[in-house]
């Protein structure tokens, strides 16, 4: 593979992005830390040095993306609810970007009871996320409102992006920012004009 170092997020989706393309054709048991590393052109001891285990490459664009969504939060200065839905947003542009993994590990997870059973710890992170950060920068907001806000906008976040990744429809960016529009104004009063995607 090219000479990314280890670190970056190009070396670590290129490794993922190999083993899902294995795990599509040989299933996920058959294939091996061995094979993987041989498809992405890098030693064993260097998958080591980045995946604990097989079961970790698998979600390796999550991890990428819970980093990159705590850091815009943590560099947000302006309305803190705002700045929930808008690291949605960007995490749902990233997966868009990375929409043929995303597909990809979908096939791989739906077939594992164990892969399954990650994928939904790993999306509770993100809420956990957001609950965080909101009840850091608000500490005298109440707490429900926090835990009840940042759930909704994970569903509506995880809603959109399954019609994209599990079913196959068109949606874009612009659908979700309709769709947190319409929570913000939900829970806060504000007047929006927001679209929906067809078929919901």
């Amino acid at each position: 593979m090219s000479g990314e170092p280890e670190e970056s997020t190009d070396f670590r989706l290129t490794v993922a992005t190999a083993a899902l393309d294995l795990f599509s054709v040989k299933g996920y048991e058959s294939t091996t830390v061995d094979d993987i590393a041989g498809a992405a052109g890098i030693s064993r001891r260097t998958f080591f040095r980045q995946f604990r285990a097989k079961e970790d490459v698998v979600f390796a664009d999550h991890e990428i993306l819970l980093e990159q969504a705590g850091a815009f939060l943590e560099s947000n200065e302006g309305d803190p609810w705002r700045a929930v839905c808008d690291a949605a947003q960007l995490v749902y542009e990233r997966f868009s970007e990375w929409h043929e993994m995303s597909r990809l590990r979908y096939q791989v997870v739906h077939k594992i009871p164990a892969l399954r059973d990650r994928e939904i710890v790993t999306v509770f992170r993100y809420d956990r996320l957001f609950v965080e950060y909101l009840q850091r920068v608000l500490p005298d907001h109440p707490h429900l409102e926090i835990l009840q806000f940042s759930a909704t906008v994970t569903a509506t976040h995880n809603y959109i992006l399954r019609r994209m990744i599990r079913d196959g429809l068109p949606t874009s960016v612009e659908d979700l920012r309709s769709a947190l529009a319409q929570v913000r104004a939900q829970f806060f009063g504000e007047i929006v004009v927001a679209s929906f995607p067809r078929g919901t």
